[in-house]
């Protein structure tokens, strides 16, 4: 077939390869984001699958919003069979999906009808999924509620941040929609309707949901510190300022000497802090406007007075 290939993030380049790497189809152009600016002087810079398209040779199509008539016209002209989506990040309208004969395929981070919506991978950390996943499915206007075409599952270790599972599901993602490129070009793949149970929704995380609320259980707080890694961050306030809780906490069960938020340095490396149940240990912080370091080493550096915490939370 011919495939225009929509998506933005370095989460979408491994798809964006496979497809390239396909000799069952071609890559005829690329559909991304606009160039955002990026660094601290803040000069405009090209999308990651942009960056791979031009490395690739392949056209390179940014609107500012897929209905434009430009856009629309040019989409017409390169006659796509099908339009596979990874993370692309905009609206698409009925007169865009209705170009390509297949449909615009979109490959989601979840086994649907289960987190639907923009932060897939972070809701399945935040909520302790034991297993997640990928679907293919084709896109209609409800919120990732088109038939699928194909699922994979993938097992959410216990220590996994959002970032590291991500990077696996965009790796046997990107096997998935290639293997449902192949099968929607000879025939052999039909998508199915979602099952009206089990729909649950994904918003997009914001830095509010991201505070630790210290009286919150360990297990809780450990979740969050995972499910927020890399972005937006799991984070507390100290003497008045935003702390990063970068690395991951652990848990200490024989420990529950600590009030919520509480902190304590025990022996030379590690800083406990108290929960709502037991006491965690902290892995790697990140004070503001500093790079991330240990939690040992920012404790001496802070001077931590005894019986000093972080704020409690909402």
């Amino acid at each position: 077939m011919r495939l225009v290939f929509a998506g933005t993030p370095e989460v979408a380049v491994p798809a964006l390869d496979a497809l390239l790497a396909s000799d069952r189809h071609e890559v005829v152009a690329v559909v991304t984001r606009p160039d955002a600016p990026a660094g601290r002087g803040r000069k405009l810079v090209a999308s990651p699958v942009a960056q791979r398209a031009e490395e690739a040779g392949i056209e390179v199509l940014k609107p500012a919003k897929p209905s434009d008539p430009d856009f629309v016209a040019r989409l017409t002209e390169l006659a796509p069979d099908c339009c596979p989506v990874v993370a692309y990040g905009a609206l698409l309208r009925p007169g865009t999906l209705e170009i390509p004969e297949h449909g615009w395929v979109n490959l989601h981070f979840s086994l649907l009808p289960a987190w639907r919506g923009a932060a897939p991978v972070q809701h399945s950390v935040l909520a302790g999924d034991e297993v997640t996943g990928a679907s293919t499915f084709l896109i209609e206007q409800g919120l990732d509620s088109g038939p699928v075409y194909g699922v994979i599952t993938e097992e959410v270790r216990p220590t996994d941040t959002s970032g590291e599972l991500l990077t696996r599901l965009s790796l046997s993602g990107a096997r998935l929609l290639a293997a449902t490129m192949d099968g929607i070009a000879d025939g052999s793949l039909h998508a199915v309707p979602q099952p009206a149970e089990g729909v649950t929704l994904a918003p997009k995380i914001t830095v509010e949901d991201a505070r630790i609320e210290w009286a919150h259980p360990a297990l809780r707080i450990d979740r969050v510190v995972r499910g927020c890694a890399p972005a937006p961050g799991a984070w507390t306030e100290f003497r008045g300022e935003r702390l990063k809780v970068t690395g991951p906490v652990r848990l200490l069960p024989e420990s529950a000497d600590l009030a919520p938020g509480e902190l304590a340095v025990v022996g030379k490396n590690s800083v406990r802090v108290g929960t709502g149940s037991h006491d965690v240990e902290l892995g790697e912080v990140c004070p503001q406007g500093k790079k991330a370091m240990r939690a040992a080493d920012w404790a001496r550096g802070a001077r931590l007075e005894s019986g000093e915490r972080f704020a409690a939370g909402a």
